[in-house]
């Protein structure tokens, strides 16, 4: 099967005019030298350690990884898609000669490919929405197996794109549906790998970025109140909110909710905050004595509402960043 490519062209994207001219496709990282006189990816990931100490493990790790594929997994024959910005258009090539190293006047860009460039190109509006998705990824090297049809359609018959396909290009609530899924998500694990006590400063946190005056248990017996939240400064005035905090898998039973209201002080409101969900009986006792329940997916929704108005020590329990979409 062949196998697709898509190869960004340089920093600044300033590469696709070199390419076309020379007929090759080429990538960076030179500090690595040729990737081919080391046997192993382990070796160039420690060699990588050695050049890149200000990099992120993780970082090092993804560039020898790109390195690794260019110049080992990519096979005469191969496709390779660039995207060229200026134009708004895609390139296709084939490969026609296996990886070289091309050090010649200092070039930052030795790992190279021998590619006969096609004549035809693709207009990035004529793809649908899910390949333009996967397209955009910010790798350098990455595979795109999943669009080669249609990225082969396209390039020999522009028109072609049926109507199912324009329906996805201009469904941008359902892309954007899906991201702020995807996002919901990963702040939910992000979450759930915090430490209980780590968990209590989250939802204190939140707490005071609703204007309430917040007193955290210490470790050990907490009474059932693991934090107490009240609008004047010395917690005389209502309301009163004793709060109760849960972070484990297993549900919360009716007994713990139980416990919460007859903690101190009886006469406060109640939160009581379950990663792990709660039992029928306990959301049954809830109700009954108006217990507000919170489990993880609520928690992470009141998080993402109140997250620019949280203490900076919460914030950095949970390190989010803020992203536009369209209207």
């Amino acid at each position: 099967m062949t196998k697709w490519w898509m190869v960004r062209a340089g920093d600044n994207n300033e590469l696709i005019p070199v390419w076309l001219r020379q007929q090759i496709v080429s990538i960076g990282w030179p500090d690595l030298e040729n990737p081919k006189q080391v046997a192993t990816k382990e070796q160039l990931l420690l060699q990588a350690d050695s050049v890149y100490l200000e990099e992120k493990p993780q970082t090092r790790s993804s560039w020898v990884s790109q390195v690794w594929r260019f110049s080992r997994e990519i096979e005469i024959g191969d496709r390779i898609i660039s995207y060229s910005k200026e134009k708004r258009e895609y390139i296709i090539g084939s490969v026609t000669e296996a990886h070289f190293y091309d050090d010649s006047n200092d070039n930052p860009y030795p790992n190279t490919l021998k590619v006969r460039w096609e004549a035809n190109t693709i207009a990035r509006d004529t793809l649908s929405q899910a390949a333009k998705n996967s397209l955009g990824s910010v790798l350098t090297v990455f595979r795109v197996d999943q669009w080669g049809s249609e990225i082969e359609k396209l390039l020999h018959s522009p028109a072609s794109i049926n109507d199912r396909d324009n329906i996805e290009d201009n469904d941008e609530t359902v892309i954007i549906g899906d991201l702020k899924s995807k996002a919901r998500l990963m702040i939910e694990d992000r979450v759930d790998k915090l430490d209980p006590w780590r968990m209590q400063d989250l939802v204190g946190g939140l707490l005071q970025s609703m204007k309430y005056n917040v007193k955290i248990s210490p470790k050990g017996p907490d009474g059932g109140v693991d934090i107490l939240a009240y609008k004047d400064a010395f917690g005389f005035e209502q309301p009163i909110i004793k709060v109760q905090v849960k972070h484990r898998k297993s549900t919360a039973g009716s007994p713990e909710v139980q416990q919460l209201l007859g903690a101190n002080p009886l006469k406060a409101n109640c939160i009581f905050v379950s990663t792990g969900g709660f039992t029928s009986q306990a959301i049954t006792v809830a109700k009954q004595n108006a217990v507000k329940l919170i489990d993880l997916e609520e928690l992470v929704q009141l998080i993402i509402e109140w997250y620019e108005l949280m203490p900076n020590d919460t914030r950095a329990l949970l390190p989010l960043q803020k992203m536009y979409v369209p209207e």
